[in-house]
């Protein structure tokens, strides 16, 4: 089962348009994980119609009519693998700590909000990933997202893509 992994699109408030490149590697995935921070309905309404199945949540920064259509968590078992997907998870120091305790159940957390790429892993083995943004790099040298496998109850290959600069 192929994965991709994206977070904070910020469409139109930091992009006009979604990266060509990570909405050809949205038809490619098995699963697309959005971790939040939308924006824009459209942007939503895009992911559905492109994703062969769509697992999201709201971030911060999405409104109403966002966050009545997207949970705060999101929760599924893909092939063996148990995902939860959170926009925050607080400051960097800590982090793999508290998010251990919170999902206790899970075999990996996709997060966003900082928009930082991050991979680690929680000495019970909770592997947390945050894939970046394709959008907005902020203090990043490039804009990012992650694709992953799974397969036989295990999460491998995860890659981060860098995105050309636009």
């Amino acid at each position: 089962m192929r994965l991709l992994l994206t977070s904070d699109t910020h469409v139109p408030a930091r992009a006009r348009r979604l990266p060509a490149k990570l909405m050809e590697s949205v038809r490619e995935a098995d699963v697309v994980i959005h971790a939040g921070d939308w924006i824009d309905v459209a942007t939503l309404d895009l992911f559905e119609s492109w994703s062969a199945r769509l697992l999201a949540v709201h971030g911060n920064n999405d409104g109403p009519e966002l966050r009545a259509r997207l949970p705060e968590v999101a929760l599924a078992e893909l092939g063996g693998v148990r995902i939860g997907v959170v926009h925050e998870t607080g400051a960097a120091q800590g982090r793999e700590r508290r998010c251990a305790e919170r999902f206790p159940g899970l075999d990996v957390l996709v997060f966003g909000h900082s928009h930082i790429p991050w991979d680690t892993t929680a000495p019970t083995g909770l592997r947390l990933l945050n894939p970046g943004s394709p959008t907005d790099r902020r203090r990043q040298p490039h804009c990012t997202y992650m694709t992953a496998r799974v397969a036989g109850g295990q999460l491998s290959g995860v890659e981060l893509h860098r995105l050309p600069r636009r």
